[in-house]
């Protein structure tokens, strides 16, 4: 059976499991294989392991509480806002590996650099949230690959999360919050519905 299949979301998980710094690394590192617009890569994580640090989540939290007691870790997903400030990183990595020639990097960097201040944060935010989207589901079959499980969360003050983190709200907004670890219970089953009620062929 395919791990896609396989994938449910679980709220309890088996609290003596811990996933280290290196395999932590290895998961997000394949998550981040996701596509981004301009491959501005605008994901940011914070991975909550520490009781100290889970003790920040549980006021902003509406409920989830069985998945930041027992997880191993809540992996907070935002996006930056000022993702372009990375943009002569990125591009540079990508001549030095050899995948983009000089001049496309040149030609990348001109049209960041005309459109930056023209932008809106709602753009911003909105284009933020679907690549956030992209590198929250790959992060979650990632971690089944590894042999762990996943709950996706959305509930949870929005407005709130990132202060609480003592991080610059007007910069960072959150995407969602992913809870990871060893599954103690196996989840429910869900059923989808048939593609012709979805879908439109022309």
């Amino acid at each position: 059976m395919s791990k896609i299949t396989e994938r449910r979301s679980i709220r309890i998980y088996d609290p003596r499991v811990k996933i280290s710094k290196d395999e932590m690394t290895e998961i997000l590192e394949k998550a981040t294989r996701a596509p981004s617009s301009m491959n501005m890569q605008p994901w940011r994580f914070i991975v909550i392991e520490s009781d100290e640090a889970k003790e920040k989540l549980r006021p902003v939290l509406y409920g989830n509480v069985s998945q930041l007691e027992t997880s191993a870790a809540m992996i907070v997903i935002l996006n930056d806002l000022k993702k372009y400030e990375f943009a002569e990183k990125i591009y540079d990595k990508a001549v030095k590996a050899g995948v983009m020639p000089i001049e496309v990097r040149e030609k990348q960097l001109r049209s960041i650099s005309n459109m930056v201040n023209t932008v809106s944060a709602d753009r911003l935010e909105k284009t933020g949230l679907i690549d956030g989207g992209l590198v929250a589901m790959q992060l979650m079959l990632i971690a089944k690959e590894y042999g762990y499980d996943t709950c996706s969360i959305g509930g949870f003050r929005h407005e709130l999360l990132v202060k609480s983190l003592g991080l610059d709200d007007q910069r960072y907004k959150p995407v969602m919050i992913v809870s990871i670890g060893k599954k103690a219970e196996d989840g429910y089953r869900s059923v989808r519905l048939d593609i012709n009620d979805i879908t439109t062929w022309m």
